[in-house]
């Protein structure tokens, strides 16, 4: 099908472009190159407009053997998505269920029309909705006075999710995407495993029936939580919730144990077992009137969002509060686009295909931009989790988010009555299995941050781990981002440098810590070799770092100790691995190269390329030093340096 079709295309291409030349042939007004040009330039629009809207590319040549499938794949993941979703929605954002529904449709329509990822799933996220929440809490304390709480907790939340997208698409339009390999997967980690920890204490709170109550007592901090369940769950607990909770997290435990059990039968592989937990529960709840012995229900809920369903997000309203949460935004926007390419990378590496980590921050950045256009809509971003299942039961192409985002938004407007019923403490339990994944995947990296002696790794997720719990999740993150950055700036500012020796016989030139045989045999020369790039980062501390190659050699020594070289008379830098040098990096080595000549050392420098050449004329670096010492190689500089040594004796 695909082969006639371009065949088709190729055909009526053909046909158009004959057409055109006979009708310019007839008026005299073409020539050949004219054509040609225009066919060029028209090609380049076009390759243009397919890298910006992927979509185009694939949707023309989707080949329909793979609809079964795409639809199989859609079906299990919002299966899985719309209990997830309720849950993240009422138990951690405080918002209406609705929010959470409509942030599992419509961001996932849009990513997949933009997105470079063929199985990513977008939707909520666990740690984004606990930071909403958090900061919705936050808002309502401080302005809830006389004001709706409802109505202001939308505004909030469309405040977060409309900044966290035009974060995204602004880190993704200047090619920011490098920024998944600046933070650590060490901070991620202790991310991960704190936010697990403090929505597991959230949780455990309506799963013991202690919601009530903790709005009257009203601890904010983590640790203030779980003193909060050890002092009042024994005498204040709803045993009837209770036994529901645990009675559904057994449930769901064995189902997934049974699953795992018989993977190699793909029906019951496939069964959702939350779907069918959340179904059976608010079944029983229904018939045994559970709401009527304390059990909190998800009662009625309207559709609707707000006044009206569509709000345009740039407005007064929603910019008022609009300072008061970027900070949320940002910590919102740089976790999710974390976990985003974390998990379209793996699907990339298992199915065979590229990504674009830039193009992937556009997309997840329009896809929330659009769904803040409904009031109260959670941000989404892409799942690990689901975006491997997703893979995993003949999801192929990006029509499986199309299909998942259509069952999640029928469900919305059809099926949500009929969670009337549904206990809140089921969701609770949802989202705990959701954790206990989380956490279990936090003792293998510690175990091995422990077994490689990784300390600066473990002391960075146990930093992030104790601020988040101790404190906030928004200082846990933000401590732990600069810590991370500076540690990025500290390591990217250290030159690579290699003292060389010559090895004997030779006129070869070697580390003199990588080969026992080189020695340095020139009394007073030092033979530095720059093993990187020169910029402004790392050459501010180039001269430190020379002091120190000087005084002590190429041996880690403390400061402290008594030099262990004479101070030398003659330096070389060996440039050959220096491709590029910005005019700050010249000029600060301008001015080192002054001070050395100040201090009575020869200098030469050696291997510098025809390109690096030009820069260091118009630096002023070669009438500084003079064409004489600028050689060829090593050898040839050393040799002028014992001719000298020569004529002195």
């Amino acid at each position: 099908m695909g082969i006639d079709t371009t065949m088709a295309q190729e055909e009526e291409r053909t046909a158009l472009l004959d057409a055109e030349s006979n009708r310019r042939s007839y008026s005299g007004a073409s020539t050949p190159t004219l054509r040609f040009e225009s066919e060029k330039e028209t090609s380049v629009l076009v390759r243009r407009v397919k890298y910006y809207i992927p979509s185009l590319s694939w949707i023309p040549n989707y080949s329909f053997d793979l609809l079964g499938g795409d639809v199989l794949a859609g079906l299990t993941v919002s299966s899985m998505l719309i209990p997830q979703s309720v849950s993240y929605a009422t138990s951690l954002a405080r918002l209406s269920p609705v929010t959470g529904l409509i942030a599992a449709s419509i961001p996932g329509i849009v990513y997949a029309f933009l997105g470079t990822s063929k199985h990513l799933n977008v939707a909520p996220e666990a740690p984004a909705s606990l930071l909403l929440g958090q900061a919705v809490a936050s808002v309502i304390r401080d302005y809830g006075d006389g004001q709706n709480f409802t109505e202001l907790g939308l505004t909030v939340a469309t405040a977060i999710t409309l900044q966290a997208g035009l974060i995204q698409f602004l880190l993704g339009f200047f090619r920011l995407g490098f920024i998944d390999v600046v933070l650590s997967r060490a901070l991620l980690r202790g991310f991960i495993t704190a936010v697990a920890i403090v929505v597991m204490a959230e949780q455990l709170i309506p799963m013991f029936g202690l919601t009530k109550l903790m709005h009257e007592v009203d601890p904010h901090t983590t640790v203030e939580k779980i003193l909060f369940l050890c002092e009042y769950t024994l005498t204040h607990a709803n045993w009837l919730t209770t036994a529901v909770s645990f009675g559904a997290l057994s449930a769901l435990i064995a189902l997934r144990f049974i699953k795992n059990q018989f993977k190699q039968y793909w029906f019951i592989y496939r069964l959702p077992e939350v779907l069918i937990v959340v179904i059976a529960s608010t079944i029983m709840s229904a018939y045994c009137g559970w709401h009527e012995e304390g059990v909190d229900v998800l009662g009625s809920v309207s559709v609707t969002t707000g006044d009206s369903f569509f709000v345009f997000p740039f407005n007064s309203t929603i910019l008022k509060f609009a300072h008061r949460t970027t900070s949320t935004a940002v910590i919102i926007s740089i976790a999710g686009f974390l976990d985003s390419i974390v998990a379209a990378k793996q699907n990339a590496a298992i199915f065979g295909y590229s990504i674009s980590p830039n193009r992937e921050l556009v997309a997840v950045g329009m896809a929330n931009v659009a769904g803040a256009f409904i009031p109260g809509t959670l941000p989404a971003f892409g799942s690990i989790t689901r975006s491997r299942m997703n893979g995993d039961v003949g999801g192929r192409t990006q029509v499986a988010s199309f299909v998942c985002s259509g069952v999640v938004l029928l469900a919305t407007f059809v099926f949500l009555p009929w969670m009337y019923h549904l206990p809140k403490c089921v969701l609770a339990v949802v989202i705990t299995l959701i954790v206990y994944s989380l956490l279990e995947e936090a003792p293998p990296d510690i175990i091995y941050y422990w077994r490689m002696s990784a300390w600066i790794d473990f002391g960075l997720m146990g930093l992030t781990l104790f601020l988040s719990i101790f404190y906030t999740l928004e200082i846990g993150i933000t401590v732990s981002l600069i810590v991370s950055l500076l540690l990025v700036v500290r390591r990217s500012s250290k030159t690579r440098m290699n003292i060389l020796g010559r090895v004997p016989g030779t006129d070869r030139w070697r580390p003199l810590n990588e080969d026992p045989e080189v020695e340095e045999d020139v009394p007073g020369a030092l033979v530095v070799r720059i093993r990187e790039n020169l910029d402004f980062a790392n050459t501010a501390q180039l001269k430190d770092r020379l002091r120190r190659l000087e005084l002590y050699g190429p041996h880690k020594t403390h400061p402290s100790e008594a030099p262990r070289r004479q101070e030398p008379t003659v330096i070389v830098f060996h440039m050959a691995d220096v491709d590029k040098c910005d005019a700050s990096a010249l000029q600060i080595f301008y001015e080192l190269l002054e001070e050395y000549k100040s201090r009575g050392v020869s200098l030469f420098i050696t291997h510098l390329r025809s390109k690096q050449q030009e820069k260091f004329m118009k630096a002023g670096i070669w009438d500084l030093l003079g064409a004489d010492a600028f050689r060829q190689t090593v050898a040839d500089a050393i040799a002028i340096v014992e001719a000298s040594n020569t004529n002195q004796y």
